[in-house]
């Protein structure tokens, strides 16, 4: 049986900054769990199989059961009251609220892990896991960190997220895509699976949906290097990816350092392997793949005209002419002649400079790197340019980091949302004013993040290394990973604030407000003087015009850091939560940074009144986020013509039933759609709920709220949970992601809030 092992670490290959606070890996151990716990486990997969496509050509995300089960029992919470049931002509009470509201916490606090985190999958790109396959097939890895344990549950993942057309999406519920397909076609040859296995087909239907549609040579970008790597694809198909862009003075506008971090990070391994042409040896397997997925024998394929192509279903950002010209200036001039003495001297060069780059990122996140892309690539640079280095072996040991198992088997994350998950959790923990229902969970919490934060910048000369500061930031996912992000900065700061003010009986001890001062001076940083908006990871890049440069097919704006709605919204709030607690530190600098926060968000709501949101789908979430930034700087419905106009996309975009729902398609599209049958998503009308709230419609009307309070009630499942629907994450416009804590998250934050502002008096008496 799986277990989910916390905040451990143990081997000469791993080390720690906190003792390991906030990982989460998963373990076999064959000796396990009673008969009745493994049933259940084998019921949920059962069930999930059974279910995950009613009514739907693509999967659900799952609802992450083995985690619950097993922190349920750990946490021994009593969960047995039962919910609310509303009937079609009842209204919703006080007592009906409060009794929702602490089933919630209850839930909640059953599913929070020892070291006082919020365990959770954050997965759902089809193409995590593929490249992940291949290094540790290539170096053999694939037989000693995984087990056929492993394997069993990721083949599962496989297969029960295939579409009924035989294709895999770029992410679960997404349409078939090439690289979806062509990727978990590999990976599942290499986990071994044979070219006709599979339930009703499924490989030859994977394969016949490959073949027709052009075959693996239209795989986008990306999976070409991949697919290069393995062996079942040409270097010569890719357009070039020159290291020596890496030696060029830093100052100069088109140097790699201004990239967006993320986009640095992937291309920098990218252009060692392509530099170095590199890839595994030919056997027998890859033969056979070669043959399966082109729809040409191998050694007939142009390879040169590949160089361009795109599959039409993957293809999302469409290249110009002058990125077209540019590549084909450096595969027929440039190309030739660095691959020739003298110039392979300065290509040389150019590639132990990425190594020296790519080691100290690795080092500086304790080998988990800044997410799942780097971390397979960088695995493939390190074993390509010594199989014996130690490297290899420090990525290995933090392999384990990026597997989530649930009940529909083993997929990689993006790297782990883990200190996200805990601040919202905490703040809608807060939010429900249940002191008697707490325990010890806010103090587990405060724990947590207290020991999260990071308290040293990267090693050495980080400038010299393209790194800024980050003491004082909070990552997404653990302190080891040692990425500043600023959202989670700012809802950890949030978080400490509230905290603070409350009996440490109740919330463990103060942090010291020294910390608090240095996560204020990181979120300041963030700030685009100019136009006021707050970038997430890194200062803002001010050269929009590098990403006409987007080298991408299936991803938008990832050339450069850029400011968001959701981030600048959620830096305001815990600004001015800050200067209200602590007057004095760089006060003037805060009220000049909101100010000019609050013109950046005016400038960015859309004509329907909605703001555009990057990190969840997508005009519900952004609206929520942004109207909580600007509420919390003193726009009200009564004084602001942009709240007024946000609240009233919130009330035309309710269903009939009372809830809300967005499509995933509003994201590529950037117009919003309302889900297949204007259906509800429970998530997104927490979103809306909390987003009319901000805006006073408690106050003024609370009708709407009562209906979408109704819904919530109704859907709260017997211990406490609320049903997993449609995914509700993304990224970079066209990749959703799915966070399996929102069902329970957002859920109880709305419930909570409704409850005290449609109810106040009856609050006062409690």
């Amino acid at each position: 049986m799986w277990k989910l092992k916390v905040a451990e670490g143990h081997g000469p290959y791993l080390f720690s900054t906190n003792n390991y606070a906030g990982r989460q890996i998963w373990e076999w151990d064959p000796e396990a769990g009673t008969p009745e716990e493994r049933a259940a486990v084998e019921k949920a997969r059962e069930d999930y199989k059974k279910n995950f496509k009613k009514d739907r050509a693509r999967a659900l995300p799952c609802a992450d059961l083995l985690m619950r089960m097993q922190l349920k029992k750990e946490n021994n919470i009593d969960l047995s009251e039962p919910p609310v049931r509303l009937g079609e002509k009842e209204e919703v009470t006080y007592e009906a609220a409060t009794k929702a509201v602490r089933k919630a916490v209850r839930l909640n606090r059953a599913i929070q892990a020892k070291d006082g985190h919020w365990a959770a999958e954050n997965a759902g790109p089809m193409f995590f896991e593929p490249p992940l396959l291949i290094i540790l097939h290539l170096s053999g890895a694939i037989n000693t960190i995984i087990t056929p344990e492993h394997k069993k549950e990721m083949i599962r993942y496989i297969y029960l997220h295939q579409n009924d057309d035989g294709g895999w999406g770029f992410y679960i519920e997404g349409h078939s895509t090439m690289i979806g397909s062509a990727l978990s076609y590999v990976a599942l040859r290499l986990l071994g699976e044979g070219p006709d296995d599979g339930e009703n087909g499924a490989m030859t239907k994977a394969r016949k949906w490959i073949l027709d549609n052009g075959g693996a040579t239209g795989i986008p970008s990306w999976g070409k290097t991949y697919l290069a790597v393995l062996g079942v694809y040409e270097w010569d198909g890719c357009n070039p990816l020159p290291p020596e862009f890496w030696l060029f003075p830093s100052f100069l506008p088109y140097h790699p350092a201004k990239m967006w971090c993320y986009c640095r990070t992937t291309y920098m391994p990218m252009s060692y392997l392509y530099a170095r042409q590199w890839h595994g040896p030919i056997t027998d397997l890859v033969k056979s793949i070669r043959q399966e997925i082109h729809t040409k024998p191998y050694d007939q394929i142009n390879w040169n005209k590949a160089r361009h192509d795109c599959c039409k279903e993957d293809l999302y950002y469409h290249h110009t002419f002058i990125q077209d010209l540019l590549w084909d200036t450096l595969n027929y001039f440039t190309e030739p002649l660095m691959r020739r003495w003298p110039f392979n001297k300065i290509r040389q060069r150019a590639i132990r400079k990425t190594i020296k780059y790519m080691r100290y990122g690795a080092e500086s996140s304790r080998y988990i790197t800044i997410g799942c892309v780097e971390k397979s690539l960088q695995m493939m640079c390190f074993w390509a340019d010594d199989p014996n280095c130690d490297e290899f072996k420090y990525h290995l040991a933090r392999v384990p980091d990026y597997l989530w198992i649930a009940e529909d088997g083993m997929k990689m994350q993006s790297f782990g949302s883990q200190i996200w998950d805990s601040t919202l959790a905490t703040q809608a923990l807060i939010a429900s004013n249940m002191v008697e229902e707490y325990g010890d969970s806010l103090k587990k919490a405060h724990f947590y993040i207290k020991e999260s934060q990071i308290k040293e910048n990267p090693a050495g000369d980080f400038e010299a290394m393209y790194r800024q500061f980050t003491k004082g930031a909070w990552t997404f996912s653990d302190q080891d990973q040692g990425w500043v992000v600023s959202d989670c900065t700012a809802e950890s700061l949030k978080c400490l604030l509230l905290l603070s003010q409350m009996p440490p009986e109740i919330a463990g001890e103060k942090v010291d407000t020294e910390r608090l001062y240095e996560a204020v001076n990181v979120l300041l940083c963030m700030q685009n003087t100019e136009n006021g908006g707050f970038a997430i990871w890194e200062k803002p890049v001010p050269l929009p015009m590098l990403q006409a440069l987007n080298p991408s097919e299936i991803f938008a704006d990832i050339v450069v850091e850029t400011e968001h709605v959701e981030c600048t919204a959620s830096i305001m709030q815990a600004l001015l939560a800050f200067k209200r607690l602590h007057p004095g530190h760089r006060e003037k600098e805060i009220e000049v940074a909101v100010a000019k926060g609050i013109k950046f968000l005016e400038g960015r709501q859309w004509p329907n009144g909605a703001w555009y949101g990057y990190w969840g789908i997508c005009f519900l979430y952004g609206t929520f986020f942004v109207l909580g930034g600007l509420t919390a700087a003193g726009m009200t419905y009564e004084n602001s013509q942009v709240v007024r106009r946000a609240v009233q996309f919130f009330l035309s975009t309710q269903n009939e039933e009372g809830g809300w729902g967005e499509s995933l398609e509003s994201c590529p599209s950037m117009i919003y759609q309302p889900l297949e049958g204007n259906r509800t998503n429970l998530v997104q009308t927490s979103w809306a709920m909390l987003g009319l709230m901000h805006g006073g419609q408690a106050e003024r009307d609370p009708t709407p709220l009562h209906k979408a309070a109704k819904l919530l009630i109704n859907a709260q499942m017997d211990d406490g949970d609320f049903p997993q629907q449609e995914i509700t994450g993304v990224y970079m416009k066209n990749c959703m992601l799915h966070y399996a804590q929102y069902r329970n998250i957002f859920p109880l934050w709305a419930l909570s809030e409704y409850r005290k502002r449609v109810w106040p008096s009856s609050q006062n008496k409690v």
